[in-house]
């Protein structure tokens, strides 16, 4: 299972008014993830970034039956679970949370923040949709209250059909997210300037 290994930059969670957990893609790191930061309007942010053991958080494919990816998919989240509660416990109220992931680590967090919807500060998913063979509406719970949630995702994308991003698009809306998709015409999977300036200008504004 994956090891709590947590990669810090930014301002202490102890002295920042404001974090975001910033999730990596399958074969990347941590480190990685965090050189974003350099192009967000988060400088005043304790940045905090979790390393999946082995460079992935779960081995077969978002849209395999869950089970499939288990025990991987539950340890996981339960990692996430962990570094808000820490942040929580730091003094930093969950409105005051941010989340961001890449490929992998974008349907972890969106798959994380609608199993524990609550008013979070915001969640920037660059190319990623809710985990499964197919939707499990009995898995997702509370309410995003108007929270901010942008997804920006390429058509098509080799991992990631626009149809489930659609999908995952109308249950954070149902669930009270105040959510934008942005689908560009054969981008690739990467992330573009575009999508960091809605990143900014939606999310960490």
């Amino acid at each position: 299972m994956h090891t709590k290994n947590i990669i810090t930059a930014g301002k202490k969670t102890t002295e920042a008014k404001k974090a975001l957990i910033m999730i990596h893609g399958r074969g990347g790191s941590a480190e990685d993830i965090l050189t974003l930061a350099n192009y967000l309007n988060v400088k005043d942010y304790a940045l905090l970034a979790p390393q999946a053991t082995g460079h992935t958080w779960y081995p077969y494919s978002f849209l395999m039956p869950p089970a499939q990816n288990e025990p991987w998919l539950s340890s996981a989240l339960s990692v996430l679970k962990e570094v808000v509660d820490d942040v929580v416990a730091d003094g930093i109220a969950a409105e005051n949370i941010y989340f961001l992931g890449f490929s992998q680590g974008a349907c972890l967090t969106l798959e994380f923040i609608t199993r524990n919807a609550a008013k979070y500060g915001g969640t920037v998913a660059f190319t990623g949709g809710l985990i499964g063979d197919q939707l499990y509406p009995e898995n997702y719970s509370g309410n995003f209250n108007g929270s901010p949630v942008f997804i920006g995702t390429s058509n098509p994308d080799p991992h990631v059909p626009v149809d489930r991003v659609k999908a995952t698009e109308k249950v954070l809306k149902d669930m009270g997210a105040d959510i934008t998709v942005n689908v560009y015409n054969n981008m690739g999977h990467t992330i573009s300037q575009e999508e960091i300036n809605w990143a900014n200008q939606l999310v960490f504004k």
